[in-house]
């Protein structure tokens, strides 16, 4: 998985740490009040979200039909690659039975999977720099080929025009105040009632939020099955660090902002097929020999003490919603 992830897409030892205090485990997402400007350094190879469109208000009458979208990622470029190792991108499909219109919703990074998930070190910054807002995209059309050459597509519901509108309304919010990508799901170990200490928070996890909003408005789902990519790290209970003026600014610790610059200096888009495996040998040597591993996750830094077996995806079964509400008589 580190190799995908240095092949991805891109545009441009612990000192001085506290063992958290009592802190709910997983740490929550933090929402924002507003979404900020993006940076001009950050450039994406991909555009963001290229046909997007406003959310139409539909018909309170309107009857429309809700799909499960999946592909491998990044299935433009490298076909199924990704497919058979169960490394998937979710979405969701609506067609309107009024209009005959197709439309389609998926949320994911701005500039790519490797901005994301890792920083990049700037000349004359002493803090890493971060590319990694996420979002949502809303499109007119369904690419039936793309999702189902090598994924899904399958109908899930049926909402009316109401339901659709109240869930545009909340997809707004959710869309404000949701702002970072974060790859990572870490958890003590692989034990299913192991301790999550942090949740992830991409594409899969909108869908499943989607799902969730569309259930309490009324919607009722058919019973298939239906599963989600996660990628794992696995650690020992996590040590709080800091932000980034604390540990980077004019007060902060010299020591500790060395190590972190460090540990991501060999996650950075590679020149050469030499600098590529020495660098790939860097990230073996800190992740896994010497359990180390440094997390941004809500604008803070943590240490997370890596250990067996260090990494892992799963392709897991999350079943489809039930809701709390009648379902609109649709």
């Amino acid at each position: 998985l580190l190799l995908l992830l240095l092949l991805a897409p891109w545009g441009p030892r612990v000192s001085g740490g506290l063992r958290s205090p009592r802190r709910r485990w997983p740490v929550p997402y933090r929402r924002f009040d507003y979404r900020p400007k993006t940076d001009p350094y950050c450039q994406a190879r991909y555009t963001f979200c290229p046909t997007g469109s406003a959310i139409p208000v539909m018909k309170e009458e309107d009857v429309i039909e809700v799909y499960r979208l999946q592909a491998p990622v990044w299935e433009f470029k490298y076909g199924d690659l990704l497919g058979h190792l169960k490394i998937m991108h979710d979405a969701v499909g609506f067609r309107s039975s009024l209009t005959g219109k197709n439309y389609t919703m998926e949320w994911y990074e701005l500039f790519q999977l490797g901005n994301c998930t890792f920083p990049h070190l700037r000349p004359g910054m002493d803090a890493p720099f971060w590319c990694n807002q996420g979002a949502a995209c809303f499109y007119e059309g369904i690419d039936d080929a793309h999702w189902k050459a090598n994924g899904t597509l399958v109908l899930v519901t049926t909402i009316s025009g109401t339901m659709f509108n109240a869930m545009a309304q909340w997809v707004k919010y959710d869309n404000d105040t949701g702002i970072y990508y974060e790859t990572w799901t870490v958890q003590a170990s692989p034990d299913k009632k192991s301790t999550m200490w942090f949740d992830s928070y991409e594409c899969s996890k909108f869908i499943l939020r989607t799902y969730q909003k569309l259930a309490d408005l009324g919607a009722v789902f058919k019973k298939i099955q239906t599963n989600y990519t996660s990628i794992i790290l696995f650690s020992g209970e996590p040590i709080y660090l800091g932000n980034e003026t604390s540990i980077f600014g004019p007060q902060g610790n010299k020591t500790l902002a060395a190590a972190i610059r460090d540990f991501y200096s060999p996650f950075k888009p590679h020149q050469s097929v030499r600098e590529f495996f020495v660098d790939l040998f860097k990230i073996i040597d800190r992740v896994i020999l010497n359990h180390q591993f440094y997390l941004f996750y809500n604008l803070e830094y943590w240490f997370l003490p890596m250990k067996s077996p260090y990494l892992k995806i799963i392709y897991e079964e999350v079943p489809l919603p039930v809701g709390s509400k009648a379902s609109f008589g649709v």
